[in-house]
């Protein structure tokens, strides 16, 4: 279908064309010296000693989990309004996932609360997923992991450029993990970063992203040795060279694209005011020392307002919409093996949401569009 106006949009150029030009032109494609000038320049934007590169988050995610040393017998505390990603990654090291609530409708992200209410002997670790890029809050989250005893694992797949009190989101807990799929702040199609400050996880990543290998190909083309060994039962999470290429233009355009989304929003929460619809982190985003990233733009449906009749109007005036997101908890897969689980704030929230276009690129005429078509549906 051609929208009128689509939900996201990529802000690609002849930059991004170049970068792809100058990868095939290398004639070396899989993962080396681009990807590591990727990784590099991350780890100093968002300011970390450790930036990996991998194939996309699920896999950050699931390497998060396996350097921490979670396996069977553990637990690990998730949202549940959340991409399925954040807590399949668990349940692939054979761990148990504890869904927590989120705040409510004004905060969509996980109740510090609820963490804390979870928390059994077997809890090793908890992930606080920045839902929109939004910052969690992450010093109460801290506070409890540390009391505990408990690993923070950050997804911040919404949250590149996103920062809490001038620290970047991604960089509090002992792992965060980035991804740059097609809609998000930094796209390069598919793709991934894990982070982190510990040189024990970093470590261990590096040889688990690549079959456990001591050392890469790229290493072996470079002359830098001949052999490897195994040493660890890794995957094959790389990135390949293009990606990394197309990351690094869009790692340079991030702050002016996350400053417009920024607007964009703003001028949603502003011109929506009266309208009945509930404006997920309107005030939040106006704390002191709360950066976000401005990654998606929810609504949360009055009441009376039947959410697939809205969407249908939407469609027709060709505005494309989406839901972030269908509980975890709630997908079939999930209620057979976690069958009693009752999230009512999470519940409510994502029966009543809607995400509405955002995009750097979005100009007033776009703007006006969706503006005209959620006032006739409503």
């Amino acid at each position: 279908m051609e929208w009128r106006v689509p939900l996201a949009d990529l802000d690609y150029g002849p930059a991004e064309n170049q970068a792809v030009l100058d990868v095939l032109n290398s004639r070396w494609l899989t993962m080396g010296g681009v990807t590591q000038e990727f990784e590099s320049q991350f780890a100093k934007r968002i300011g970390t000693r450790h930036s990996l590169a991998v194939s996309n988050a699920t896999v950050a995610l699931h390497l998060a989990c396996l350097a921490l040393g979670i396996g069977a017998g553990d637990e690990v505390i998730v949202p549940s309004l959340s991409f399925v990603a954040t807590s399949n990654a668990v349940l692939y090291t054979g761990a148990q996932v504890r869904f927590a609530d989120i705040l409510g409708p004004e905060e969509l992200t996980i109740s510090p609360a609820e963490i804390e209410r979870l928390i059994t002997s077997r809890t090793r670790a908890v992930i606080a997923m920045h839902y929109g890029g939004y910052p969690c809050h992450m010093a109460e989250i801290l506070e409890i992991a540390k009391r505990h005893g408990l690993a923070v694992i950050e997804d911040a797949a919404h949250a590149p450029g996103a920062s809490l009190d001038g620290q970047a989101l991604g960089t509090w807990g002992e792992v965060g993990c980035f991804s740059f799929f097609s809609n998000k702040n930094l796209s390069t199609g598919e793709g991934g970063m894990l982070v982190t400050d510990r040189d024990d996880i970093a470590e261990k990543v590096r040889l688990m992203r690549s079959h456990g290998m001591t050392s890469l190909t790229w290493d072996r083309h470079q002359g830098h040795t001949y052999s490897y060994d195994v040493v660890e039962l890794g995957y094959n999470y790389r990135i390949d060279e293009i990606r990394s290429a197309l990351g690094l233009v869009q790692l340079g355009k991030l702050n002016t694209n996350n400053a417009l989304r920024k607007n964009i929003t703003f001028k949603y929460w502003k011109a929506l005011q009266g309208w009945g619809l509930g404006l997920p982190f309107q005030e939040w985003s106006k704390a002191d020392g709360v950066m976000p990233s401005f990654h998606i733009f929810p609504v949360l449906l009055p009441e009376t307002t039947n959410r697939k009749a809205f969407m249908d109007s939407l469609r027709a005036a060709g505005v494309q919409t989406s839901l972030h997101y269908p509980p975890i908890h709630q997908f079939t897969y999930y209620q057979k093996r976690f069958p009693d689980v009752t999230l009512p704030r999470s519940e409510y929230a994502a029966s009543h949401e809607v995400t509405l276009p955002l995009y750097p690129t979005m100009d007033e005429m776009a703007f006006e569009t969706v503006l005209h078509a959620v006032q006739d549906a409503l």
